[in-house]
């Protein structure tokens, strides 16, 4: 890899000086209640809604682990960047009911509609599976992307960057978060989109790439029957695992909360559905164009993760190069400071608020701020842990992920169309699903030692994504039997909150929310989604 020059560092300071400018201008402005610092006033525009929405999705493991993707012959992974179209259902049907209920957390929207103990199940779940996934494996990959560009140490590079971005987000809020990102996003497009231009041009155009992997290696539709990637399975548990992330996740709904109104809110999820199309060509192309060079003996790097800071390094031009390394920072830091912030939101809002509700606004904020240095120093004391983790980082996230994702969706999904599912319901199959989740978690790493004819083998040996879209079954029948067996929740449980309960005025204002452009611009997003899925068929 060719180290960074002067010109490259020049670049990487530019970044830094305006993004401590943006973090200062936020600082600057009042912050003395709840709603200020979690949901920056509810006040934010829809380009900037969409922006932060994609740069929350895009961290340092995505953008290194979908090129490693590329690389290592897991072109299937794609259907995870391509669920555009899921984004879109955030804004044209769950946001509605979120906006209109007024929560501050996807937790507090399961009490309006449940009961405090789904809340409680959730905000605790939610919490150990940013601190144990999002937050360490960000960390994690950020530490090795840090020291690869700048040549730095390995735990330099992760706490350094770790402590920046909990600075920022300490100080700015929620504020600070959304408009740091909008940075962040444009940054991390146009770095990787001209190393895509760069890297297509250098291997001779797509058709020439396509020769020397084979245009099988192209192919994300795989048999039924495949081992690793079976395409039933395949879209059914993408697609769970899709709601669960887009949806209901705090993660990425909180984004869309800070705007003005539903109409600014759903046409941030239209322009960040839209973003959401980009990684396919901006990180996965990227990677295969890395293994045609090094299929040619013209690129070399010893593992798939490698793929992108190896090609980048070697193939950009002065300057841009380090533009490109502050995308990559830009893509870690983004990624931190969302899980940073919805793990504050969470914790105050849904936890020490429950426990102490008279708590004035001002100590809630510090509160806040408590809690996310509390999560910045778990973060950093996890690294040593996450160094042990083996495997693709990205096949791992999404493995993780398949097990979080089904009784989260199923209460969800259920909760908003269906008015007869009650609390004892979302309750046993909330329980229920994690333990689950759990026991495939521990079966998984012990099944080595388990006898290969027993139940217990089968399910921690079952491929991952056939797992996930039985399990999924299992909770929707789940939560429909438990309550249709115990008694129907009262009309103050389900008034508003679902399909079946919405008065003709509030079905009025939602129509008066968007207008033509929003609906053709979402009919073309689902069409391009498409049309990758059948461009990518291996012919």
């Amino acid at each position: 890899m060719k180290t960074l020059d002067t010109l490259d560092w020049v670049s990487i300071g530019i970044y830094f000086l305006v993004l401590i400018g943006i973090v200062i201008w936020v600082v600057r402005k009042k912050q003395a209640n709840t709603e200020d610092y979690f949901l920056a006033g509810r006040n934010v525009g829809w380009f900037v809604v969409g922006a932060s929405i994609f740069a929350s999705n895009i961290g340092s493991e995505h953008v290194v682990g979908l090129a490693g993707a590329g690389a290592g012959n897991k072109l299937p992974m794609l259907i995870y960047e391509i669920q555009a179209w899921v984004v879109l259902l955030l804004g044209w049907v769950f946001l509605p009911f979120y906006a209109r209920s007024g929560v501050f957390t996807m937790p507090e929207f399961l009490e309006k509609r449940f009961d405090s103990r789904s809340r409680w199940i959730l905000s605790v779940f939610s919490i150990i599976a940013y601190v144990l996934t999002k937050i360490s494996v960000t960390i994690y990959a950020g530490g090795i992307v840090v020291s690869a560009l700048l040549g730095i140490d390995f735990w330099t590079g992760a706490i350094a960057t770790v402590i920046l971005t909990g600075i920022y987000t300490v100080l700015g809020g929620m504020r600070a978060v959304v408009y740091t990102e909008t940075l962040q996003a444009i940054i991390l497009v146009l770095g990787a989109g001209a190393l895509t231009f760069i890297g297509l041009h250098h291997v001779g155009g797509w058709e020439s790439m396509k020769e020397t992997v084979t245009p099988e290696y192209l192919n994300m539709w795989r048999s039924a029957s495949d081992p690793d990637f079976p395409w039933p399975a395949l879209f059914i548990t993408s697609t769970i695992v899709g709601v669960w992330y887009w949806c209901t996740d705090q993660y990425i709904v909180q984004r869309t909360l800070t705007a003005k109104n539903i109409k600014e809110g759903r046409r941030g999820t239209i322009f960040g559905a839209l973003l959401k199309l980009l990684p396919v060509f901006l990180f996965l192309i990227p990677g295969v164009i890395a293994l045609t060079l090094k299929m040619r003996g013209e690129l070399q790097y010893d593992t798939p993760d490698q793929a992108f800071p190896v090609l980048m390094s070697n193939l950009l031009p002065s300057g841009l190069r380090g533009l490109v390394a502050a995308g990559l920072l830009a893509a870690l830091m983004s990624s931190l400071a969302s899980v940073f912030n919805s793990v504050s939101t969470l914790f105050t809002v849904d936890i020490y608020k429950k426990l102490k509700p008279k708590t004035p606004e001002k100590k809630l904020v510090r509160t806040g701020k408590i809690a996310t240095v509390i999560v910045v120093i778990i973060g950093i004391l996890w690294i040593p842990i996450m160094a042990n983790i083996s495997g693709v980082l990205y096949e791992y996230l999404q493995k993780v992920q398949s097990y979080i994702a089904p009784p989260i969706t199923a209460v969800f999904l259920l909760g908003i169309f269906h008015k007869r599912i009650n609390a004892q319901g979302a309750y046993v199959t909330l329980v229920a699903g994690f333990i689950v989740a759990a026991l495939r978690i521990v079966l998984e790493l012990v099944k080595g030692s388990l006898n290969t004819n027993s139940l217990l083998f089968r399910l921690g040996d079952m491929n991952f994504l056939s797992f996930g879209a039985w399990f999924f079954l299992f909770c929707i029948i789940l939560i429909v039997v438990v309550s249709l067996l115990t008694k129907a929740p009262t009309e103050e449980k389900v008034e508003n909150l679902t399909f079946n309960t919405i008065t003709e005025e509030e079905k009025a204002n939602n129509k008066s929310s968007y207008g033509w452009i929003d609906v053709v611009a979402s009919v073309l997003i689902v069409l391009v989604v498409i049309g990758v899925m059948i461009f990518f068929n291996g012919k």
